[in-house]
């Protein structure tokens, strides 16, 4: 079985030959840090290819990807060009979104919102935003989905559709979340900006690569460690309609499953995600409060696919070799039996995971991931 037979067959809630592997993406990548320890332990020399600035995350060697037996690929779309300026605390570069981000460290911090003093929907028509049907984004991306298509591995685009969390990128989270309550005509103009400039993405998207791919990547951060950071009410309300208009958009165009982030207790929101046509939960992040995963997979196993699973909270980054080891076969335990389960990291694998816990992890992935 191929790693594109394997995935999918998974993701159609049946048993591959083994739980299938993922690395990569830009929810379930490796951070700069975390890959050049990587390349040092194997003694492999190579250059960081930056797949997202924001993250830090660079695509992964090819060599580790096939000694780690990775399941996926994906295909990049540039790293766009950004505005850069210096204030007294160092560089902050500007988006194509006028959002103003800062290094602090391992990442680079939201600072300045473009929308953050707007008061009406007229305001929001001084703005001009980037153009998503621009072909510049997409070169290349054809050939790149035909290599991966010829190779056997499982394909993704690492492209992300989000409506509701790009859209308090460009208001700042208080204003957002206070205009849901007082001005909830103003979240929504700012949200189908987003839901547009989505629609022409994936247009633009599928319209080249529709046949090719495996999994299309959607997602907006919906809570924290402890619970969710919007009401069940405000999300159907409000922010549940765009997603549909947006993932029915995708459905049109691709048989490709739909594979949904968010970091966070979401166990309240599952249903909802599942009834708007979500596939895929990523990256089931099993130290949030309610993550209870023998329950979640007695409840929504033949519904929606678990994906991530792997803590990095403190498992990887702080645990030993013997406890990883124990982490991966406690997953696969608890989410591999009847398929549904692609195995990987909660999110991306982060500066402070060892890479010796890295290899760990894949050890462990062989002894216990076989059907």
């Amino acid at each position: 079985m191929d790693s594109r037979g394997r995935l999918n067959r998974a993701l159609s809630h049946q048993e591959p030959d083994r739980v299938p592997l993922d690395l990569g993406g830009i929810a379930s990548g490796i951070t700069r840090v975390a890959h050049h320890h990587l390349m040092e332990l194997f003694g492999y020399q190579g250059e960081d290819i930056l797949i997202d600035r924001i993250q830090q995350l660079v695509k992964p060697d090819p060599r580790i990807l096939d000694f780690f037996q990775i399941d996926t690929r994906y295909a990049y779309i540039p790293v766009p060009f950004h505005i850069w300026t210096k204030d007294q605390t160092g560089s902050i570069w500007t988006d194509d979104w006028g959002i103003e981000r800062r290094f602090t460290g391992l990442y680079f911090d939201m600072v300045g919102h473009p929308l953050r003093e707007v008061e009406t929907l007229d305001d929001l028509k001084r703005f001009s935003w980037p153009d998503s049907h621009d072909p510049h984004l997409f070169v290349g991306l054809f050939e790149q989905v035909t290599t991966i298509r010829e190779s056997g591995k499982a394909c993704i685009v690492n492209i992300i559709g989000s409506c509701f969390e790009f859209a308090w990128y460009l208001r700042g989270f208080e204003n957002f979340f206070m205009d849901l309550v007082l001005r909830p005509d103003l979240a929504c103009g700012i949200m189908d900006i987003m839901v547009d400039f989505q629609l022409g993405q994936f247009q633009e998207l599928l319209s080249r690569v529709g046949d090719g791919i495996d999994v299309v990547l959607c997602g907006d951060d919906l809570a924290t460690q402890n619970g969710p950071f919007i009401s069940p009410d405000l999300y159907r309300r409000y922010i549940k309609p765009r997603q549909k208009k947006l993932y029915d958009f995708i459905k049109t165009k691709t048989r490709a499953r739909l594979f949904y982030h968010s970091c966070g207790a979401i166990t309240p929101f599952l249903p909802d995600l599942i009834d708007i046509g979500v596939d895929i939960l990523n990256p089931v992040q099993v130290k949030a409060r309610g993550v209870d995963l023998p329950k979640l997979k007695k409840e929504w196993g033949k519904k929606i696919v678990f994906w991530g699973g792997i803590d990095t909270q403190r498992v990887l980054p702080f645990g030993t070799p013997s406890e990883v080891r124990d982490e991966v076969r406690r997953r696969v335990d608890e989410l591999a039996p009847g398929g549904g389960y692609v195995l990987g990291a909660v999110h991306n694998i982060q500066a402070d995971v060892p890479p010796a816990n890295i290899v760990a992890m894949w050890e462990a992935f062989k002894e216990f991931g076989q059907y």
